[in-house]
């Protein structure tokens, strides 16, 4: 196959030992810059898709096997590393998080990299002490996905938002 041996990510150097059927990837402002030529230090070719779900069908790891579904976000994949817009993608199984047994691989999917992103965001004001009685939180960016999540998990959880 034509997919990377090696991590491409130069933080992460070293074999892609996992061979993943991707079921599931998102669309994401970083896929919009790397279809378009615009992602800061984007070395082409490169496949798109910063998440994917899938399938593990090869694995030298010893902490995930065949045929376990996996959640992979981050690490540079769609835009330093092959990512999630292929039927299959060779990555670094330290990169994989197995899916929770309660969620689907098509849930897991939609909260995607907005959704991780957001739950860091609204868990870094909780682990900071603010709480929904401290007034309103202002959520810029409101239209996108991280600012749509955001807005959703704040005002699940009690706080009042203004979305801008």
């Amino acid at each position: 196959s034509d997919l990377p041996a090696s991590s491409t990510v130069k933080i992460q150097p070293g074999e892609c030992d996992m061979l993943v059927q991707v079921q599931y990837s998102t669309l994401n402002y970083k896929d919009a810059l790397v279809v378009t030529g615009k992602y800061p230090g984007l070395k082409p070719p490169m496949v798109g898709g910063i998440d994917l779900v899938g399938k593990v069908l090869e694995t030298k790891s010893s902490s995930l096997k065949v045929g376990d579904s996996v959640v992979v976000n981050g690490w540079g994949i769609g835009t330093d590393h092959y990512g999630g817009y292929a039927g299959e993608a060779r990555l670094k199984s330290e990169w994989a998080i197995p899916l929770p047994s309660s969620l689907s691989p098509q849930c897991a999917a939609k909260i995607g990299t907005a959704g991780y992103t957001a739950m860091l965001c609204v868990q870094a004001l909780e682990e900071n002490g603010v709480k929904p009685a401290d007034g309103k939180v202002l959520v810029t960016g409101a239209t996108g996905g991280v600012g749509s999540v955001s807005i959703l998990l704040l005002s699940q959880l009690g706080y009042q938002v203004t979305a801008v």
